[in-house]
């Protein structure tokens, strides 16, 4: 019936619908009514599947999939990626440092443009000298990075006994300034005022050194001793007395200084893994000479006068039982007072740099002591909270390194410089928002003075020099090491591990003569190449039996 148009059997098979692939040929049969061009442009877009390669399609209403790579567990793992590099300590250390120094001579200049304008018409005399000691910081940054481990543990005593004569004269051209009622007290070139030496105009404050010199030396002294501090004797001789003799000398005029001390000792203590009761015994040590210098406040120590309130003990009762700000506020708490004032008119985001109100002789201090304040007032939370951060990196990556190099020595001052930088930034902050009672540390990197900066910095480059010596770090730089200018200019480099040299040992402890040819009891060489204490016994023909 092929010329009747109705199809066959061979054209439409049973059970199959047209438009359905035919199983002999493998193609799809086109549909009644489609036409060729429709055929060969394909399936609509709906209908075709995903593109090799591409991703699979979200069902329609489905919330759309998180990007790869920026969830949560993403981050931490391209963090500790960037952790685990070998010079991460290191670069952590240099912008740690570095952002907070440029934040220091930026808000040491918001904080004394107004009264350096108003009494010298230079509104930029107090940045121009912050910033000279500066770069004297920067360059002493760059010359302790290059020092070796050993050239610190020779440096520890000269500038202790340093620090100590600085210290013994400026106490005593002080207490001979309080017999004869003086504020000033001039000594030929030397000029002494409380906690400052003035020799040939250069400011000094023996203090500052006192902190770098008990680092150095204190690290050498444990480090030497080793195993040896498991005895009582050996932990406190000569490490006690010496720390007792520093907290008299820089306790009587400045116990925020001395507390600064105290955890330093601490944090050296802590990395030498000395027993509890130690600390204990420390504590009750350093609370007794902190009643003590309360005490002696009212005979005239420090900023107090024999005869006046005991102003020490007036910031202690203010901190554990604050009077009424309205009551007080022209007169024993002022300080506290406009402090708390400018953090509560920052609020969040500040009033803006430079726009600071509290700084025009309101708050005293505002440039040393009291800048956090000024920083609050500012910038507000958000710029305290970055301030925050960065001494919460610095004393991560001081840590870290402490833990990672392999010297004892170095282990040891890593951990004592990182105590003594957040310690004080610590006290610092806890006084000016009313945690910890104001004690008149200035705030690290950031307030205005010119021998704490440049100390600062000398220990910072310490840090970088022994960030460099990590083991990884060490292997790194040697496997591709920079070109001979930089090291030149910058820093040379670090030594391998593993490769100090084992000291020779005595000729006592090696002997005088060969194990084999020592001499008996009896006064007889044993013969070579018989043991000691075995004799042949029998003939030879007895033997080989």
């Amino acid at each position: 019936m092929g010329h009747s148009g109705v199809p066959s059997g061979d054209d439409v098979r049973v059970g199959e619908e047209p438009g359905t692939e035919d199983r002999t040929s493998g193609r799809p049969r086109r549909s009644p009514g489609t036409t060729r061009a429709a055929e060969a442009a394909g399936p609509p877009d709906d209908a075709r599947g995903p593109e090799p390669g591409a991703a699979p399609r979200a069902p329609e209403g489905a919330a759309p999939a998180p990007l790869r790579g920026l969830d949560a567990s993403g981050g931490l793992v391209a963090l500790r990626g960037l952790l685990d590099r070998p010079l991460a300590s290191y670069y952590l250390l240099l912008s740690s440092a570095g952002l907070l120094l440029l934040i220091g001579l930026t808000m040491v200049f918001s904080a004394t443009s107004v009264k350096d304008y108003a009494e010298d018409g230079n509104a930029s005399a107090s940045l121009t000298k912050q910033a000279i000691f500066a770069v004297i910081g920067i360059g002493a940054f760059w010359a302790c990075q290059r020092l070796p481990a050993s050239t610190y543990r020779s440096l520890g005593r000269p500038l202790l006994f340093t620090s100590v004569a600085l210290l013994l004269l400026l106490n005593l051209l002080v207490a001979y300034g309080r017999l004869t009622r003086q504020r000033t007290v001039v000594f030929g070139p030397v000029e002494a005022r409380l906690n400052w030496l003035f020799v040939g105009g250069i400011q000094v404050q023996p203090s500052e050194l006192a902190k770098f010199a008990l680092v150095l030396w204190g690290s050498h002294v444990i480090a030497r001793k080793g195993a040896a501090l498991g005895w009582w004797r050996e932990l406190a001789t000569p490490l006690f007395p010496v720390v007792g003799l520093l907290f008299v000398l820089v306790g009587y005029n400045d116990t925020g200084t001395m507390l600064c001390l105290l955890a330093l000792v601490v944090g050296l203590l802590w990395a030498a893994g000395v027993r509890m009761r130690v600390f204990g015994a420390l504590a009750a040590a350093g609370l007794a000479g902190i009643g003590l210098l309360v005490a002696v406040a009212s005979l005239g120590a420090g900023s107090g006068e024999r005869g006046e309130e005991n102003y020490r003990f007036a910031r202690l009762a203010m901190f554990f039982d604050p009077p009424d700000p309205e009551t007080c506020k022209l007169d024993g708490c002022l300080q506290f007072y406009q402090g708390r004032l400018a953090i509560e008119h920052g609020g969040w985001f500040g009033v803006g740099l430079g726009k600071g109100s509290l700084k025009w002789d309101w708050l005293p201090e505002a440039h040393n002591d009291f800048i956090f304040a000024i920083i609050s007032e500012e910038l507000g939370v958000i710029g305290c909270a970055v301030v925050l951060a960065l001494f919460a990196v610095l004393a991560y990556t001081g840590l870290r390194i402490a833990r990672r190099v392999d010297d004892p020595f170095r282990r040891l001052a890593a951990a004592a410089v990182t105590t003594w930088l957040v310690s004080q930034a610590v006290i610092n902050i806890g006084g000016v928002v009313g945690l910890l009672p104001i004690t008149g540390l200035p705030l690290p990197f950031i307030s205005d003075g010119g021998s704490a900066l440049v100390v600062t910095l000398a220990a910072i480059g310490m840090l970088a020099s022994f960030a460099r010596a990590e083991p990884d770090a060490a292997r790194a730089l040697h496997a591709r090491p920079p070109a001979r200018w930089v090291r030149l200019l910058w820093a040379p480099l670090p030594p391998l591990p593993g490769r100090r040299r084992r000291p020779a040992s005595s000729t006592a402890g090696r002997g005088s003569v060969p194990r084999s040819r020592e001499r008996r009891q009896d006064d007889q060489a044993a013969p070579r190449g018989v043991r000691q204490g075995r004799a042949p016994g029998g003939t030879a023909s007895e033997r080989r039996r």
